[in-house]
């Protein structure tokens, strides 16, 4: 299957907690990320098409506020192939305010580093 992505995605270089706003649980870590989605690294499996109200703690040097939250949904879910107690996990941003999206866009491009050599494929959060 061709790769669909518009956005390329990136490595992201800080361990960044995102967790369910109204249960306060985690869902998972930031792996990476593109201006559309991202990837968790996640303890637990999550199916495709759950919608999710995450709230993403954000530091100083990104923005002015403590926290922001917004809806994504899972794309896809599979067992990490180096950690068998992981599971990397795609979300699509299904709604974000326009503030936090600019937010966002600070930390893909503080934090998502442009290094990365990964092959297209099934990590493909944003089409799968």
């Amino acid at each position: 299957m061709a790769d669909k992505r518009k956005i390329r995605r990136r490595d992201f270089t800080y361990y960044m907690q995102v967790t369910d706003d109204l249960s306060k649980q985690l869902i998972g870590y930031i792996a990476d990320i593109s201006t559309g989605g991202f990837k968790l690294d996640s303890p637990k499996q999550i199916p495709a098409g759950q919608d999710f109200r995450m709230n993403i703690t954000l530091s100083r040097d990104i923005a002015d506020k403590t926290s922001m939250v917004f809806i994504a949904r899972s794309k896809w879910c599979h067992p990490d192939h180096v950690d068998p107690n992981t599971y990397n996990v795609g979300f699509e941003i299904i709604n974000m305010a326009p503030s936090d999206m600019a937010i966002f866009q600070r930390m893909f491009d503080k934090y998502g580093s442009q290094n990365t050599m990964k092959s297209k494929g099934s990590d493909d959060y944003l089409w799968r």
